[in-house]
């Protein structure tokens, strides 16, 4: 049967003209705003049911908890700014969490992007079919990773290794280091061998190099298994190997598609004088309750138009200046949001993580873990005590080219002696009020009034995220910072930003 679904793969791209690359090519998707929806949503792991963690999506409009490919191509809107890309990107939010008080503070998104490799290999490289379903990472992780902290995308050298933070720091500086030099993973996470930008698990220090705050990256297998079929993704990938002439091969009966690699940049410079750097310890947990950083993960579900995303593949070397300027493409704009599917409040001020998850790993050691953190909880999620929705905080973004985060190179600029993170016209507003950033209209604000649970400090939980047995709520009102887009010599300082990367990295191949 394998060879069955591999001929017709072969004969479809005998019909687009496709060949094997010599050269590696690329192109980075961006997005319209910050986010489509947020919440506790997971389509590939947890269909049809609430997930134990929320994440904030991005893309197609068709997007929910029981979404398929079929759904993601009848999306009325996008916010991916390529047409004919409908496909799902979705990630953990990450929270600050605040020792005095005890409560947690959802970090806004600074704005993400999806490179889309296009690597040098003997295959042919093929669109994604609709409905393919692809999770990087391991939700679970709450260990140092096995190949250390160096990247390994090859499984010939061991491990795989995919999941990174990177921490630029101002001026290129990195004294001290971003990850504490005497960390062994079982305190703090660890910093790249050779690049001092990147590391595992999370810093102990402020990241703050120039458009680059604390930063997740995620590489994705490229190697599709027919045979497994689409919905199976925990066997349905492999990861290509090096044929010895600098070429990546994917093994026989599976299909090479395109290589994804994520960049979440997050505003934790918000948080930057209210927690002592370089303690072996840092304050940032991610929404399935992980201290550590290490289970950090992306997860993708295609529904993308495959003539479109051919044309991209065969044609486009765009690099970082953006998918938008690929021969052939049709260029979106527009923003596209969604409402929560679910209530939970996931934006904001909370007492405890959505689910009830509880810290854990490190310091927080790993009681109250599920087996998978990452499955629904099925007789318990659905008798969960929620608090009022809370919806999609807004922004306006414009992404800045970045790198692809190779080990032996580093991710911070040089010579910066401002403050990046706040562009030259900021505004306060209001929840509720319209923001007026242009060229990009940004999302919808805020909600004005949301109910808040009042809790004791938040103990690190002996039992996995379920449901709450008291819940006692008061009434707050939040507001929301919203920045327009950076004009004058931020904005070029940005593009510039983007060139250089560019520049660095255009035709460095992984190692």
């Amino acid at each position: 049967m394998k060879g069955f679904y591999y001929g017709a793969a072969l004969a479809a791209l005998a019909a687009t003209g496709a060949s094997a690359k010599d050269d590696r090519t690329f192109a980075v998707l961006r997005f319209t705003n910050k986010q489509l929806t947020q919440g506790p949503v997971d389509p590939i792991v947890s269909p049809g049911k609430r997930a134990t963690h929320s994440h904030i999506v991005m893309g197609g409009s068709g997007f929910s908890s029981t979404a398929t490919g079929e759904d993601l191509m009848n999306s009325q809107c996008t916010n991916a700014q390529i047409v004919g890309d409908n496909s799902a990107y979705w990630f953990p939010q990450l929270y600050f969490h605040d020792e005095d008080s005890g409560e947690f503070e959802s970090v806004s998104v600074n704005y993400v992007n999806v490179y889309y490799f296009f690597e040098a290999t003997d295959d042919e490289i093929v669109a994604f079919p609709p409905g393919l379903k692809i999770l990087g990472g391991d939700p679970n992780a709450r260990e140092m990773p096995a190949f250390g902290s160096a990247t390994n995308l090859d499984p010939n050298k061991g491990p795989i290794q995919n999941v990174k933070w990177t921490c630029p720091r101002m001026n290129n500086e990195y004294n001290p280091p971003s990850w504490h030099e005497d960390s062994d993973g079982t305190e703090c996470g660890v910093g790249d061998p050779i690049n001092k930008g990147e590391g595992v698990g999370f810093p102990d220090q402020n990241c703050d190099g120039l458009y680059s705050p604390l930063r997740a990256d995620v590489h994705m297998p490229s190697c599709y298994d027919p045979e497994k079929g689409l919905d199976d993704h925990k066997n349905n990938m492999a990861w290509p190997e090096d044929n010895g002439n600098g070429k990546l091969n994917c093994p026989e009966g599976t299909i090479h598609v395109p290589h994804l690699f994520l960049e979440v940049y997050w505003d934790t410079p918000d948080f930057k004088d209210r927690w002592t750097p370089g303690q072996k310890k840092q304050p940032f947990v991610l929404s399935s309750g992980d201290a550590t950083g290490f289970s950090s993960h992306f997860d993708f579900m295609a529904g993308w138009d495959e003539d479109v995303l051919q044309n991209i593949i065969d044609t486009c070397d765009a690099g970082t200046s953006g998918m938008n300027n690929c021969p052939g493409v049709t260029v979106n704009d527009e923003d596209c949001t969604i409402p929560a599917e679910f209530d939970d409040k996931v934006i904001g001020t909370m007492s405890t993580l959505a689910g009830n998850c509880p810290l854990t790993g490190w310091r927080y050691g790993l009681d109250g873990m599920v087996d998978n953190v990452s499955d629904t909880v099925d007789d318990v999620v659905d008798e969960i005590d929620q608090p009022e929705s809370n919806t999609s905080e807004a922004a306006s973004s414009e992404p800045a080219a970045a790198s692809q985060g190779l080990p032996e190179v580093s991710h911070a600029p040089t010579n910066v002696v401002e403050n990046p993170f706040v562009p030259e016209e900021s505004v306060e507003v209001e929840a509720e009020e319209e923001p007026v950033a242009e060229p990009v209209a940004p999302v919808s604000s805020a909600a004005p009034v949301v109910a808040e649970p009042v809790a004791p400090e938040p103990t690190i939980a002996t039992t996995s995220c379920e449901k709450k047995i008291h819940t006692v709520w008061e009434t707050v009102t939040e507001t929301e910072k919203v920045y327009a887009e950076p004009t004058g010599s931020a904005k070029a300082r940005r593009d510039s930003h983007g060139h250089n990367h560019s520049h660095l990295h255009g035709r460095r191949r992984f190692h």
